[in-house]
């Protein structure tokens, strides 16, 4: 069942939603923009569901032809606009998909609404075949443009449209809907919450991949043990790794969230807050072994290998010089 009661999150904007639509209060131009995973796709699909519901009420019934066709993608009145090219949106897809059709008349609602995901890709010039149709819509047309930057857009574009930010989302209301929803365990639950940074739709994807948790396993052994092991054996870790070469990122923020669960131990002595219960007696030991410098010295090591290696400076070099830092602090 779709309904705003189940978005996780981003309260003011489905209070804005329904208010708008028990209102009638509905403009013709929105841009809803958000990182990737935020929730841009599902609540356009939501507000489009909703203009369209034969009950016409603040949430979509999921009852009504309508909204059964709106939730399978069938909806003659719900229009997403693609492209072939994979970073371009050209001002042909949108003279021919949406400039073309608008004045077609709705097929069966009071709406005809155009989705138009990844908006930022838009070319100048096809930005401003748009704008002539946002400045002069035809009265049942909605138009939502998704975005992860709407700096992006041309300012006539934005001046034009209600802007809907999604922002960052409360942890413990991530990780409430990890575990009552998805049945996530709560040590689980904890990593992808304190990976997702506030956005549920990247949670969602932590929780369900199997190579997240590869990645996991893998620098957890190695930060159990690093302390003992010889040059050679760092080495031979630094070789292992190059698998997770595309994945080093999610890696390495595996090991910055590993030492900041240290810090705050040494200083809190406190097991609530740490995010790698399940390894709290290697946590507790390497609270012991490490002096507040050294674990700050850790911290902005990730930091540097982080940086170089997005300036392309060898991979092997990088982690060796990183995991041996970590070793001796």
């Amino acid at each position: 069942m779709v309904s705003f009661k189940n978005v996780v999150g981003h309260k003011d904007v489905t209070k804005y939603i329904s208010n708008a639509v028990s209102e009638n209060r509905v403009s013709h131009a929105y841009i809803i923009n958000g990182e990737r995973g935020s929730g841009k796709k599902m609540l356009a699909n939501l507000f489009a569901m909703t203009l369209l519901c034969e009950k016409q009420e603040p949430d979509p019934c999921n009852e009504c032809h309508s909204c059964r066709q709106a939730e399978s993608g069938n909806h003659p009145d719900i229009i997403r606009i693609i492209h072939e090219k994979p970073n371009t949106i050209s001002v042909d897809d949108i003279r021919e998909q949406v400039n073309n059709t608008i004045n077609v008349k709705p097929y069966q609602g009071p709406y005809k609404i155009y989705i138009i995901p990844e908006a930022d890709k838009m070319t100048p010039q096809a930005q401003n075949a748009l704008l002539k149709t946002i400045e002069e819509p035809p009265h049942y047309a909605v138009i939502f443009l998704l975005t992860e930057n709407a700096e992006l857009l041309l300012p006539t574009i934005n001046s034009r449209c209600v802007m809907l930010k999604l922002r960052n989302i409360k942890d413990t209301l991530i990780k409430k809907y990890l575990m009552e929803k998805m049945e996530v365990p709560d040590y689980k639950a904890d990593v992808c919450t304190a990976f997702a940074r506030g956005n549920v739709g990247r949670a969602i994807m932590l929780a369900n991949s199997e190579h997240f948790n590869e990645i996991r396993e893998e620098a957890v052994q190695l930060l159990k043990y690093i302390q003992e092991m010889e040059i050679s054996e760092i080495v031979n870790a630094v070789n292992h790794i190059t698998a997770y070469k595309l994945e080093i990122s999610d890696y390495l923020d595996i090991i910055m969230i590993w030492f900041r669960d240290v810090l705050l131990y040494k200083a809190t002595k406190e097991i609530d807050k740490v995010v790698f219960k399940d390894q709290i007696q290697y946590i507790k030991e390497r609270a012991k072994r490490s002096s507040y410098e050294g674990i700050e010295i850790i911290i902005e090591s990730l930091d540097k290998a982080k940086a170089r290696l997005k300036a392309n400076v060898n991979f092997e070099l990088v982690m060796e010089l990183l995991f041996l830092t970590i070793k001796e602090n």
